[in-house]
């Protein structure tokens, strides 16, 4: 009877005894702000302590406008960023797969049917049919295999990460297109007013000349003023039929029409945004996870490359059996096996394996100021998109103040016309200005969505909600 049980003992021995060489991973010491720059000084007491953060609702109820909705949700689908994106998650899972199966032993089977002859001339050789299995096992004493799986379960992580930061960005995409393709709608309107309104000026620039009333000069000014109109209006009509095509590529489909839902002036969104506090955008913010899992997988790596100065410690063993018929395989003395181990330690191989512990140290240094800058940049995205909304709020609502004069200037003066105290001229020279200070509102609401669609990305909003 064949005694397993001392090589057995041996491998729980060393099992237990195995270590993990390298260091284990720590998150980097950083330092946080104790709240975002662009904050109103008040701003932690407008929000109750149970308000739910602007970085943790879901997308939908951020972006009301069923429209925009159903273009986001087509995009998650079909875009191809997201596609390739769940495809590197595949590959980065089976590479962990891969690298976890060298922690387990290698078993084999074989058979073979060898013709075996004394001379040449011999003629009654007998034919032997040899069946085994062989056994061939690494034992993980310093933790190589270990902490390589642990770096490939850090870069699935990073990975996996890395397909929310395609998310929030496709998101965030998709949304700002279509508000810019909102905002061109509204001024295209405009721009049409307008040229309405200078072609009734050159209407009027064109009679008084003829009837001596005005220069000629007067009657250039007047179609300087048509064609620019009329170029603007080309212009928006070009810039609206590009953004339907980029919109359409975000959404997986071949250039075309988009739908419309709500104009920009009633688009919902909220006065003041509930930012949280910096600390929470660590976990928050799906590039800063990204860029972790990097360092992790990084430093994993270190415990990779200091394992492979230590001697390595195999294990083998075989067993089969031989006979001159199938039927006798496992019995009597036809079977045979066999156990052993070795132990390799490396003693000269030119400075290989020095150099590669020193590249594993550098590549995780770099990854360490990978990530400690991509929190940085998270710290500052935030401020600077708070900064912005918040400015481009108090500005959309100083052009509000002013088209409003402007409307009333165009309608008293419409009122003087009608009174007979003033000319048709300053009429239309009124209506012009009130349509180009229109064309300066519908802007500044695409600025304000603009900067409230960048501050939900940079809070990291909208890659955990399906």
């Amino acid at each position: 009877m064949i005694n397993v049980r001392t090589p057995a003992v041996i491998v729980l021995l060393l099992s237990l005894c195995a270590c993990k060489v390298g260091p284990n991973y720590k998150r980097p010491a950083l330092t946080v702000p104790d709240q975002y720059r662009g904050l109103a000084p008040d701003a932690s007491t407008q929000q109750p302590p149970t308000a739910e953060q602007f970085a943790e609702m879901k997308w939908w109820t951020v972006f009301q406008d069923e429209t925009l909705q159903a273009l986001i949700k087509e995009s998650l689908a079909n875009n191809y960023d997201m596609r390739i994106a769940a495809t590197r998650i595949l590959q980065a899972s089976a590479n962990l797969g891969i690298t976890r199966a060298n922690q387990f032993p290698q078993v084999s089977g074989s058979f073979a049917v060898t013709n075996q002859q004394a001379t040449p001339l011999y003629t009654g050789a007998p034919t032997f049919d040899t069946a085994g299995l062989q056994l061939n096992y690494i034992v993980d004493f310093w933790g190589q295999y270990r902490r390589a799986t642990e770096a490939a379960r850090a870069v699935l992580l990073s990975t996996i990460y890395g397909r929310d930061v395609v998310q929030t960005t496709l998101i965030s995409m998709v949304a700002s297109d279509y508000f810019v393709l909102r905002q061109y709608d509204a001024q295209l309107r405009y721009s049409k007013d307008t040229v309405e309104a200078d072609n009734d000026i050159l209407k009027l620039n064109t009679i008084k000349y003829k009837g001596g009333d005005a220069a000629i000069t007067d009657v250039y000014q007047a179609q300087v003023l048509v064609q620019q109109a009329e170029a603007e209006v080309i212009t928006l009509q070009t810039a609206i039929e590009q953004t339907e095509n980029n919109i359409s590529i975000l959404v997986g489909r071949n250039p075309g029409a988009i739908a419309r839902g709500l104009p920009l002036v009633e688009q919902p969104h909220l006065p003041d945004v509930p930012a949280g506090l910096p600390s929470a955008l660590l976990q928050r913010r799906p590039d800063v996870r990204r860029d972790e899992e990097s360092l992790v997988a990084a430093n994993a790596n270190v415990g990779v490359a200091k394992a492979a100065f230590f001697p390595q410690i195999s294990l083998t063993g075989q067993f089969g059996a031989q006979s001159v018929s199938i039927a006798s395989f496992l019995s009597g003395p036809a079977t045979f096996w066999s156990v052993g181990g070795q132990i390799a330690q490396p003693i000269f191989e030119g400075g290989r394996i020095r150099s590669g512990y020193r590249l594993a140290w550098a590549q995780r240094d770099q990854a360490e100021l990978v990530y400690k800058q991509t929190v940085l940049q998270a710290f500052g995205d935030v401020s600077n998109s708070l900064v912005g909304y918040d400015d481009s709020r108090k500005y959309r609502m100083k052009l509000e103040e002013e088209a409003a004069t402007y409307k009333e200037t165009a309608r008293l003066a419409n009122v003087r016309f009608q009174g007979g105290v003033t000319s048709f001229l300053e009429v239309l020279v009124t209506e012009q200005d009130y349509f180009t200070a229109e064309l300066n509102l519908s802007q500044a609401w695409y600025f304000e969505l603009q900067n409230y669609v960048q501050l939900y990305q940079a809070l990291g909003g909208g890659w955990d909600q399906q």
